[in-house]
């Protein structure tokens, strides 16, 4: 749906009282909306977001997602994640009432052009990098999306030669028909997959290419089988990137190529090629990181930042908090708090950041994603494994049989950040790198990983 009108009285309900449906509700009733707020949640379970909305007088519909709040409006606007077969969007959906999202809205109303990035990993570090090179480059940019920032407020402080990178979710992506201007695709991994089927995944991930023009550019990770893909479905021009060299493909004369040959990190263009830095100079630790500044590298380079930015960021960029995040050094053991770690693939890639002898920790909600792999790796370069939660008992199990013998398995992070912290020797890291979700004990991973910052300061 296309709203481009001013929503001064029109009757608008959210669904959802997340950071996007704050979001909303506060875009919507300043442009005069009667909102009204439909979240399943109580008063209570929402009493922070409901303080972030106190001054707009919404009326509250809580408890349920009742389908009148939805039918009776004239627009509804709906968070992220969702679904579809929900009371209050199955109501306005059957009763045709115009339907949009956070993203879709600020696609429409941003003067300026947007860089999209997602992928199944990566995507908020490759983001974050982007923002920090322009930060660095000193100009005019806003930074917001599934990172944790809403974009509708961002309106205000956007002008048209305003560089506006957004972090893009495959929940944020299901309900808009709009793709960015610089579409990124870090890569598309098995994900998700307890919610969604593996072609539907797919599917969604391609929406941000899907609606480009020939003047868009479509930046893609050429070493990952589905995001290569992705070039098929975009009439864009190909930005690529690979740790391996890839070869591009290349469909025009502008198509460029980043990339490693040897230790360095280069642009291909062409015949010409041009050295940004040597990958050791990365204060990010891990392949994974290298792979996220050869896509930073390449979406920067099409917003117009100078390499001498790139390589200012690469040296001081530490990374985004619960993503390898250095916690403590306690009686020589170093505390890694990798708690955006949701999937078995995003363990592995914490795991062969380190040369230490690790002490990892797992556990967390299923997603049914395959362990095999991560549980023979950390079998072949843990000193012990700790699980905790609702998996604890699948991954403990997973990774005895796949060799390793130094399993205990607990209920709670602060009883693992426990076990841990005995069972490693001067010189080990402790790895806090779940492989699963947060939800049978916390809202996010970001709480989650708190809980284990919280833990590991009780030590000292």
């Amino acid at each position: 749906m296309t709203v481009t009108q001013n929503l001064r009285g029109v009757r608008v309900t959210v669904i959802g009282l997340g950071i996007e449906g704050i979001d909303l509700v506060r875009f919507a009733a300043s442009e005069g909306a009667r909102v009204t707020v439909s979240d399943r949640r109580t008063e209570d379970e929402l009493r922070e977001a409901l303080a972030a909305i106190a001054d707009t007088d919404a009326r509250l519909s809580l408890g349920a997602n009742r389908p009148e709040d939805a039918r009776d409006a004239d627009v509804v606007l709906v968070s992220q994640g969702v679904p579809s077969d929900n009371p209050a969007v199955a109501a306005a959906t059957e009763a045709g009432v115009p339907m949009s999202t956070m993203l879709e809205l600020f696609m429409q109303r941003c003067p300026a052009p947007v860089t999209g990035i997602t992928g199944s990993a990566g995507k908020t570090t490759t983001t974050a990098l982007v923002a920090s090179m322009l930060e660095d480059e000193g100009v005019p940019h806003v930074m917001g999306g599934n990172i944790g920032i809403g974009l509708l407020s961002l309106l205000p402080q956007i002008e048209a030669d305003t560089r506006v990178v957004v972090e893009m979710s495959h929940t944020q992506l299901e309900r808009v028909e709009v793709s960015p201007h610089v579409a990124c695709v870090t890569n598309v991994t098995p994900n998700h997959l307890d919610r969604y089927g593996w072609d539907d995944y797919v599917a969604l991930k391609r929406r941000i290419v899907e609606f480009q023009a020939p003047e868009d550019i479509a930046v893609l990770n050429l070493d990952n089988e589905v995001s290569r893909g992705f070039a098929s479905a975009t009439p864009a021009r190909i930005v690529g990137t690979s740790m391996r060299g890839a070869p591009l493909g290349a469909r025009g004369e502008g198509d460029r190529l980043v990339t490693l040959d040897g230790d360095s990190v280069v642009t291909i263009e062409g015949n010409a090629s041009t050295v940004v830095l040597d990958r050791h100079e990365l204060a990010i630790r891990g392949d994974h990181n290298v792979e996220n500044f050869l896509s930073a590298v390449a979406v920067a380079g099409e917003m117009g930042v100078s390499l001498a930015s790139m390589r200012s960021t690469a040296r001081e960029f530490t990374g985004v908090p619960h993503r390898l995040e250095p916690v403590a050094t306690i009686e020589g053991v170093t505390y890694i708090n990798d708690s955006i770690a949701t999937a078995p693939e995003r363990t592995l890639a914490g795991l062969r950041s380190f040369n230490e002898p690790v002490v990892l920790i797992l556990g967390g909600r299923d997603k049914q994603l395959p362990v095999e792999e991560m549980a023979r790796e950390a079998a072949a370069r843990c000193r012990a494994v700790v699980t905790f939660g609702e998996s604890g008992e699948m991954y403990a199990r997973a990774v005895r049989e796949a060799g390793l013998s130094a399993v205990e398995q607990v209920e709670s992070v602060a009883e693992a950040v426990s076990a841990a912290h005995r069972l490693a020797d001067s010189g080990d890291v402790v790895l806090f790198s779940p492989a699963a979700t947060s939800f049978d004990q916390y809202r996010n991973f970001e709480i989650r990983g708190a809980a284990f910052r919280e833990a590991v300061e009780a030590l000292q």
